[in-house]
């Protein structure tokens, strides 16, 4: 797919959060998991793919990662909830 994605990582439930844009959703996923896809994500144990959102247009991927880094955590919490109310580990649908 041209484009990409822009993805959120946790720890658990409401827990420590992760906002990356990649163009491969599941190699970068795949990366985060083995604590060499950031230092962030290694350094806090975020290895659960609990959003994940496409686009065809790598630009507007970038700009979205930007807005959704600037949200409270509140209103990233309410974005998962809509989606994956339990928090799951999304990888597996990606893959």
């Amino acid at each position: 797919m041209a484009g990409g994605w822009v993805y959120i990582m946790a720890d658990r439930y409401r827990g420590t959060m992760y906002v990356g844009v990649t163009a491969d959703l599941i190699l970068r996923v795949a990366q985060h998991r083995i604590g060499k896809g950031s230092e962030f994500c290694a350094r806090y144990g975020l290895t659960r793919l609990v959003w994940a959102g496409s686009s065809e247009q790598t630009d507007a991927c970038i700009a979205h990662e930007k807005r959704l880094k600037r949200w409270r955590r509140e209103w990233k919490f309410a974005l998962i909830e809509r989606e994956n109310p339990d928090w799951l580990d999304l990888f597996e649908r990606f893959a």
